[in-house]
């Protein structure tokens, strides 16, 4: 039987392959290059605060979500520098201009934690977990 996780197989200075251990894996690859990850990534954020909610499968939501994490915190610094790198990772201007003035100041007080993962449904096609993407201050359901 095959373990869940699959190792990387490198071989040893000492000559026999040895199993390397997953340690501080910093992110979820999706099983996308980093180029395909990066703009999933960016779309999925734009899609976000375009339309106030997505929903996506759970890893997918808990990817984006440190990402929008990221940019909600950069949106409240308020300044120029913050807004132009807002910019610079979103893919549309209106929806720029809508996270610094709108979404960012109603949510100035928080520390943190903006976005709540609510799982939603299984996917009838390929039995994915799905999950709703949305922000902290809207009611559920």
């Amino acid at each position: 039987m095959r373990s869940k996780r699959s190792w990387n197989l490198k071989v040893s200075p000492y000559g026999s392959n040895r199993a390397i251990m997953p340690h501080q894996i910093a992110y979820k690859r999706l099983s996308r290059t980093d180029g395909h990850r990066r703009a999933l990534l960016r779309n999925l954020a734009t899609s976000f605060f375009k339309h106030g909610k997505i929903e996506t499968t759970t890893t997918k939501a808990k990817q984006v979500s440190r990402v929008i994490e990221r940019l909600i915190a950069a949106a409240g610094r308020g300044d120029v520098h913050s807004r132009r790198q807002i910019a610079e990772y979103l893919t549309e201007p209106a929806v720029v201009k809508k996270l610094v003035e709108q979404i960012a100041p109603a949510l100035k007080e928080r520390h943190g934690g903006y976005t709540r993962i609510t799982k939603s449904r299984v996917r009838p096609g390929d039995a994915a977990e799905l999950s709703i993407l949305e922000l902290v201050d809207t009611p559920t359901r």
